[in-house]
């Protein structure tokens, strides 16, 4: 028994032994390491660019389509003008409370168009979706007033103007059209509208 409490301090000394020479070694090392190198200071890390490109913008394809469906399905071919808009002799509309002023200058070609709408060789279904963009698009933009080019007819049938009365109707059935008259001959004569946004 005394054998075996004796071995047992003489392992545990000779583990302290170790334990101490091995701290002892460390320290040596750590010293060392110390002179060789110098004064050590952590390095903050330098703030890194981030190089990836921008994400493009969301465009919201979903509600432009939706857009453009309830459009074609709001302006109709069917609408009689008459009953939107005050009208004289079919050269000119305007909606109540907007002066026979205003369609006289838009009648002499007195407002700076802004932007044009061409609807040559347009099916009546295209002209009335490009019709119905177009004045969202101007809408959006700020833009008061606009030309819409719909044509003479010298290439329809019977040599009539097709989308001249379509047009007139789907504009009448826009909200944001206040005005508008047949283009001076400069203009376009015939063969365009010259259309009022409301401010």
């Amino acid at each position: 028994m005394r054998d075996a409490l004796a071995r047992a301090r003489r392992e545990a000394a000779e583990a302290a032994h170790r334990a101490a020479e091995e701290a002892a070694r460390l320290d040596r090392e750590r010293r060392q390491f110390a002179l060789a190198v110098g004064a050590v200071k952590p390095v903050k890390a330098a703030p890194r660019a981030d190089v990836r490109p921008p994400a493009p913008p969301a465009l919201p394809r979903q509600r432009e389509l939706d857009e453009a469906r309830a459009l074609a399905e709001a302006m109709s071919d069917e609408v009689d003008v008459e009953s939107l808009l005050l009208t004289d002799d079919g050269l000119g509309f305007r909606r109540p409370g907007v002066s026979l002023d205003v369609l006289g200058q838009l009648r002499k070609g007195k407002w700076a168009i802004q932007d044009q709408l061409d609807l040559h060789g347009m099916r009546r279904d295209e002209a009335r979706e490009a019709v119905g963009a177009f004045i969202r698009s101007a809408g959006q933009r700020g833009l008061r007033c606009l030309r819409v080019v719909h044509g003479k007819g010298h290439g329809s049938p019977g040599r009539e103007p097709v989308l001249k009365s379509k047009v007139h109707k789907w504009l009448a059935q826009r909200q944001e059209v206040i005005a508008f008259a047949q283009a001076t001959g400069p203009q376009g004569g015939a063969g365009a509208v010259i259309v009022l946004m409301e401010s």
